[in-house]
């Protein structure tokens, strides 16, 4: 089951998780919200991580803690 986070206004989304390739050739773990569950979505939030919401739109971000 993938975790999902309500914000404020009651829109539900997703946690999403890919590895990507950088322009130097680095590959870079990244995490993403969304309001439909993809194939890369994640079961839980990253270790050392937390969620919290953007005050303008209320799309929730992930924060180191």
């Amino acid at each position: 089951m993938a975790f999902s986070y309500q914000n404020a206004k009651g829109v539900t989304y997703y946690l999403h998780g890919k590895k990507v390739t950088l322009k130097n050739g680095r590959m870079q773990q990244i995490y993403y919200f969304a309001r439909d569950v993809r194939a890369e979505a994640l079961n839980e939030v990253p270790a050392g991580y937390v969620v919290v919401e953007t005050k303008r739109t209320g799309m929730p971000v992930l924060k180191k803690a």
